[in-house]
């Protein structure tokens, strides 16, 4: 009898939600980078165990949300969760830690806040989560369970993993329960994807990764990529066009870079990443472009799945 359903990974900004549905899947379908906030719409990754398939929803974080695209980000995580067959809430145990200890710095702070709305949120849902305790890496086990007591003690959750989505420790585990819980049915998706992302959506993120990558400490959260055209050529390769945006004339020459070096090297490792992923030649050819609104167009949230009006 085989099995197949939804399991929703939730957390704060940074909490490893996009490492943990890559190294559950075995494939890379979500991008990760140092930046807080870099999945911005639901992605979805197909693990299989045994017989039963696991579509993956990696979404983004839920945090306190300021802007109509923070608005949009929030709303779509929230609507993963309550979709899925199983909920997966992702914590960061240093980030707890470090506040106990008074060492947190204020990203730290924020996680724990962010962890304290998501556990109100369930409670508003009367939806019960998996607790997952990631980044275990180094942890002393006796002040590792004694924060889980406590996050235990709100009771929304159903049981506790520990685990290294870095690492793979403790995932094998989380990715058997998950099996488990997965309502009898027929697969989904053929066995051998992995991912359900279009290949113009793939391509943007996988350039918006490299530029966060390179740049994420001189440019801010809000940049954006546009996959402008996919031509699939004669020859077998593909002939892919992209627009970044950036807020401000002065983001400009960050991306570009000293004749234009910094954009040379983001279209380089994009370039090479995607002709992998897509297993043919790619030619890409990369423009920047100034635009302070690009968060405000209802067109860029039909794109990514997300609700403009949230």
């Amino acid at each position: 009898m085989t099995r197949a359903g939804f399991a929703a990974i939730i957390g704060a900004p940074n909490a490893g939600k996009s490492t943990l549905t890559n190294r559950l899947v075995g494939a890379k379908v979500s991008i990760v980078t140092q930046k807080v906030q870099t999945t911005r719409f639901p992605v979805r990754g197909v693990a299989m165990a045994g017989e039963a398939q696991i579509i993956l929803v990696d979404t983004p974080g839920i945090f306190s949300p300021r802007r109509r695209l923070d608005r949009a980000m929030v709303r779509a995580a929230w609507g993963g969760a309550d979709e899925a067959d199983a909920v997966v809430h992702l914590v960061d145990v240093q980030a707890e830690l470090a506040v106990e200890d008074g060492s947190a710095k204020a990203a730290e702070k924020r996680a724990i806040h962010d962890v304290e709305t998501i556990i109100e949120g369930l409670k508003a849902a009367g939806k019960q989560a998996i607790l997952g305790m990631n980044k275990i890496d180094g942890v002393k086990r006796e002040r590792m369970l004694a924060v889980v007591q406590r996050l235990f003690d709100t009771g929304v959750y159903s049981e506790v993993f520990m685990i290294s989505a870095a690492d793979g420790s403790g995932v094998e585990d989380l990715r058997a329960r998950l099996a488990e819980l997965m309502p009898e049915g027929p697969w989904l998706y053929p066995e051998e994807q992995t991912a359900d992302l279009p290949a113009r959506l793939l391509a943007a993120e996988i350039t918006r990764e490299k530029i966060y990558l390179r740049v994420h400490e001189e440019l801010p959260y809000a940049a954006a990529v546009e996959t402008t055209a996919f031509q699939e050529r004669q020859d077998g390769s593909a002939r892919i066009e992209q627009t970044i945006y950036v807020e401000r004339e002065s983001q400009r020459p960050i991306v570009l870079g000293k004749n234009g070096q910094t954009l040379k090297w983001i279209g380089q490792k994009a370039r090479e990443e995607l002709a992998e992923l897509l297993d043919r030649p790619v030619h890409l050819f990369l423009t920047v472009k100034v635009d302070e609104r690009w968060a405000d167009k209802r067109e860029f949230y039909g794109d990514v799945g997300l609700d403009f009006d949230a």
